[in-house]
């Protein structure tokens, strides 16, 4: 009988601590690193989240920027931090993408991370050098068909959100284009506005302006629903390319190992935040669309996708980083 209670007591003992660290949390701050410089998309939605989900859990949510090597430095801390909740990831698609065109990026996406919710998602628009002799998605492909590798599109780097876009858009039409990668989006806009280079997938925001000044020419948004920017234009789908999709988006992650408990509490806040209607308004404005994940799984699970279709792309068009 002495043996059964030490059993029983044991067994309560195991589950209490199992269980405390999600009834007890957030005991204190909350890290969010940003692997980027402050200023770009996934540091403004990481720090408008930040600022409410603090609110929710009652807890100070602290931004951390940690840049370097093409946020592989702030990757590789959040994948080495104790997996307790504390320290967080602010994470875009490029994060299912390194790994696909960098031997050895230091973190391994499906083994050392684990999903909370995704934040946002974010269309790219199509833009074309206004003297290019098309108004169409289809009147591009007949054209790229007829000069195969002769069209030129700019990204900004190797490896880059524009380049996969690309690459996917070329496999889908059954298209050979030359790919001149940028350092950075701002010349290569520079480049198609001036007829350098004929065209570029970029954020629906940052092109905005231009297409409506006339300096580029846009064609169509990569998402699978129309773009509030440019409510106007189709989707590549629904322009011909069947089944094409190349958005951006963000989301948060936590360190493998993560108590289940806790990542739930997170998800809830976060689609809690992303579901105001005055700061999913502000953002709308923008082009971005705040969203969450059903559950910490369901982010998992698309994360995978994401990080299987990139590494296939990535093969399949040879796609290699510099």
């Amino acid at each position: 009988m002495k043996h059964v209670y030490s059993v029983v007591a044991a067994a309560l003992v195991t589950t209490y601590s199992v269980n405390l660290p999600a009834q007890g949390y957030p005991a204190k701050p909350v890290r969010i690193v940003v692997p980027l410089v402050p200023g770009g998309n996934l540091d403004i939605v990481a720090r408008a989240v930040a600022q409410r989900l603090g609110e929710g859990l009652g807890q100070q949510i602290i931004v951390e920027n940690r840049p370097g090597a093409s946020s592989l430095v702030g990757t590789q801390y959040v994948a080495k931090s104790a997996p307790d909740g504390y320290t967080l990831l602010a994470m875009a698609n490029t994060f299912t993408a390194v790994p696909a065109v960098i031997a050895n990026p230091g973190y391994d996406p499906l083994k050392d991370f684990t999903g909370v919710s995704l934040t946002c998602k974010v269309a790219q628009v199509l833009v074309v050098t206004p003297t290019l002799p098309v108004k169409t998605v289809r009147e591009l492909v007949a054209l790229a068909k007829a000069r195969p590798g002769e069209l030129s599109y700019a990204s900004s780097g190797n490896g880059s959100t524009g380049h996969f876009a690309a690459e996917l858009f070329n496999q889908k039409a059954g298209l050979k284009m030359l790919h001149v990668p940028y350092k950075g989006n701002a010349q290569a806009l520079v480049d198609i506005i001036a007829g350098q280079v004929m065209m570029m997938y970029d954020q629906v925001s940052t092109s905005h302006p231009h297409v409506k000044a006339g300096k580029l020419k846009a064609l169509a948004v990569t998402s699978s629903t129309r773009s509030n920017l440019f409510p106007e234009l189709p989707t590549i789908d629904e322009a011909g390319v069947k089944g094409y999709e190349a958005i951006t988006f963000n989301g948060l992650l936590a360190p493998a190992g993560t108590p289940r408990e806790v990542l739930s509490r997170l998800q809830g806040e976060v689609a809690k935040v992303v579901a105001a209607p005055a700061l999913r308004n502000n953002f709308l404005e923008r082009g971005v669309e705040l969203t969450a994940s059903g559950s910490p799984d369901e982010f998992t699970a698309y994360i995978r996708t994401e990080v299987e279709a990139n590494a296939k792309l990535a093969r399949n068009a040879g796609i290699r980083a510099q």
